[in-house]
């Protein structure tokens, strides 16, 4: 008898498909240089701002219908559709003419369009494949593992990319290296700019196949057409209000989230403050980047040993701990206090994502992750719109470099505010909320 090579399950695939989606997915070659970039292309830094702007109201727009839409026709089509999108986001920006004038911009209006719109498909959608794929073969208890592999991973690519990225857009560098390697050919920044942009539509070529490589597991597949859509979305909305893990999840994820990542939009301006020199920020990113890979065993750790409630409370002793070093100011050494912030950013993201999986219903799933994305954008946004309010208010009366100063020693306040305002809501549900996994 010839004995035939077994034929990997629909759960090992789509798990093996899954750490390449999210790492290729999230690890943007064009990180480092995101602001330059498009100031290079030709635009003005309140064109830029305003097409920020619009990137973030597609996601917002999107997100919810998005997740509904996939708890209904399947996950696989919003991942694949996902995929498309990146790849004609990145085709764009490789074709945007350096300025251009309006067609530059109309490019870049259409780049920052199509990245919501994939930011937004795929939230929720991919996690809930990967989740059902192991469930349908009762391997649910091997999520916390794949979100550990997928964190080491995507720190790993993340913090390639950004030395790499950075390195790339250097002509500089890029011109030393030809002339070591004994070529003649000299580059400048307008071919430069380009080859950021030309990795990641690689990049975005590559996630393509493996969205299409996935498979829509048996088990989902059999009631994915049977609730509908708007009607997913209210359901999903009631059943997170009545689930107060799913409710403490995202309004505590929302508070830390939204201060962190906030301080992490100004890093390259807090660390100008510090004295640190501007050399040194892509080596910086790019540490801060591979710290998840040491984070992921000890969040895999606390999510089984820990309960959801001393898991928090641990992030949020991390997260004061970071603020408050930063808002010291210390030059130099301050840099340090950036590494319980990010250590708190990515722990966050594990155990989120454990906990409404393991909570959320299958028919819901994709919509109850998107919810989650919503709030943490919309939070994201209100806590930019206070802290830019909060600056506006101290250039009156002092420089910018001054005003945000300041403004930063506003942010372990008002995240200790919040927090002490979230706490009572939740103090009838402390016993569920502090029982061990």
């Amino acid at each position: 008898m010839v004995n035939r090579p077994s034929v990997p399950s629909i759960a090992d695939s789509n798990r093996k498909r899954f750490i390449g989606f999210r790492v290729l997915f999230n690890s943007r070659f064009y990180y480092p240089v995101l602001a330059v970039l498009f100031l290079d292309l030709g635009l003005s830094a309140t064109q830029y701002t305003l097409l920020n702007f619009v990137w973030a109201i597609v996601i917002v727009a999107a997100e919810v219908p998005s997740g509904a839409l996939a708890d209904r026709i399947g996950r696989r089509p919003l991942i694949v559709a996902s995929a498309v999108c990146m790849v004609l986001e990145m085709s764009l920006l490789l074709a945007a003419p350096v300025n251009g004038g309006l067609v530059l911009l109309l490019f870049c209006l259409a780049n920052r369009m199509f990245s919501g719109l994939a930011e937004a498909l795929a939230s929720g959608a991919d996690e809930s494949l990967a989740y059902e794929s192991l469930a349908a073969e009762a391997r649910e208890k091997e999520w916390p593992d794949l979100m550990a592999e997928v964190m080491h991973w995507q720190s790993l690519g993340l913090c390639l990319a950004m030395l790499v990225g950075a390195a790339v857009y250097d002509p500089h560098l890029v011109n030393g290296v030809l002339a070591t390697l004994g070529s003649d050919l000299r580059i400048d920044q307008g071919i430069a700019l380009r080859f950021p942009i030309a990795l990641n539509l690689i990049s975005a070529i590559v996630v393509l196949w493996l969205a299409l490589g996935m498979r829509e597991p048996a088990a989902v597949s059999t009631h994915a057409h049977a609730a509908n859509g708007w009607q997913n979305i209210v359901d999903a909305g009631v059943s997170i209000l009545r689930t107060p893990v799913a409710l403490f999840v995202i309004l505590g994820g929302v508070l830390i989230d939204s201060v962190i990542r906030l301080f992490l939009t100004f890093g390259s301006a807090y660390y100008r403050l510090i004295d640190l020199p501007e050399a040194s920020f892509g080596f910086i990113g790019a540490a801060m980047a591979g710290l998840g890979m040491l984070v992921a065993p000890l969040a895999k750790h606390l999510v089984r040993s820990r309960s959801l409630l001393r898991n928090f409370l641990i992030l949020t002793g991390l997260t004061l701990t970071g603020l408050a070093g930063v808002a010291l100011k210390i030059p130099l050494w301050g840099v340090l206090f950036a590494i319980p912030l990010a250590a708190a950013m990515t722990g966050l993201g594990y155990i989120v994502s454990n906990a409404l999986n393991t909570h959320a219903r299958s028919a819901q799933r994709s919509t109850v992750l998107s919810f989650k994305g919503l709030v943490f954008n919309l939070g994201y946004g209100f806590v930019s719109l206070l802290f830019a309010l909060t600056l506006r208010v101290l250039d009156g009366s002092s420089s910018s470099e001054e005003a945000f100063a300041s403004a930063i020693e506003a942010l372990p306040l008002w995240l200790l505010l919040t927090l002490m305002l979230l706490a009572p809501s939740f103090r009838r549900h402390r016993t569920e909320l502090d029982s061990r996994p």
